[in-house]
């Protein structure tokens, strides 16, 4: 029987080691965009409250449905119905029930997102929150940006080793970065928002807004040893 050889952490004179690591930055054009919706309804009464904001409610979804496929994804996030007491009095009276239905609506169609966007900031109290741009998880931008990483790095360790007058032998490890340690990587979150509220319905549409989608980074950054041959000093 024979026995293997001991790993060996670091590289030896006959087999020297490169450590490196490859980074990636694209700059691409965002896939889906997302907007947050907030119906509001007041009420003196918790009932008229209720009603008030089912009404809303369903004005708000039975627009943005009727965008078909331009809209992938909508959710209902949260709903509230909370009482307001007078300020003045030992008595706990209540003034008013304010009631909120938060809604998130997922676009690919940039071209729709505008005239959306400003019908339903023209409805009754409600509020329009984004647009968040964004790739999917799934967007080949990312497979891009890590060939590209890996790509860079076979170039650092054969220009370290060219240094050295030697020419690389062997990929030992590759990473991405944090794996080892468990550290994740979070690029800094882009995007732009804009907040529209509208209290009244008008007799006449606005004109839809001009949205110019905002290009978003892509970063891919990995860690690389190789083996080289002997250099020659």
């Amino acid at each position: 029987m024979t026995q293997d050889a001991p790993h060996q952490p670091y590289g030896t004179p006959e087999t020297p080691r490169v450590a490196v690591r490859g980074e990636a930055r694209l700059e691409v054009d965002p896939e889906i965009a997302r907007i947050g919706i907030t119906v509001s309804a007041r009420g003196t009464d918790r009932r008229t409250a209720l009603q008030d904001l089912t009404r809303r409610n369903n004005t708000v979804l039975d627009l943005v449905k009727s965008y078909g496929d331009a809209v992938e994804k909508l959710e209902t996030g949260a709903f509230s119905i909370n009482p307001e007491l007078t300020r003045h009095g030992r008595a706990e009276r209540i003034r008013a029930y304010h009631g909120r239905v938060h809604i998130t609506a997922e676009l690919a169609d940039f071209t729709a997102l505008g005239e959306l966007t400003t019908r339903l900031a023209d409805l009754e109290l409600t509020s329009v929150d984004g647009p968040w741009w964004a790739l999917r998880p799934t967007s080949p931008a990312h497979g891009e940006a890590r060939r590209q990483a890996v790509l860079e790095a076979v170039q650092r360790a054969r220009e370290y080793a060219s240094a050295l007058g030697a020419d690389l032998s062997a990929l030992v490890e590759l990473a991405d970065l944090g794996a080892e340690n468990a550290v994740n990587f979070q690029p800094a979150a882009s995007g732009s928002g804009m907040r529209t509220m509208a209290f009244s319905t008008t007799e006449e549409a606005a004109p839809p807004l001009d949205l110019e989608p905002q290009r978003q980074t892509v970063y891919a950054q990995v860690n690389a040893r190789f083996t080289m041959t002997p250099p020659r000093l």
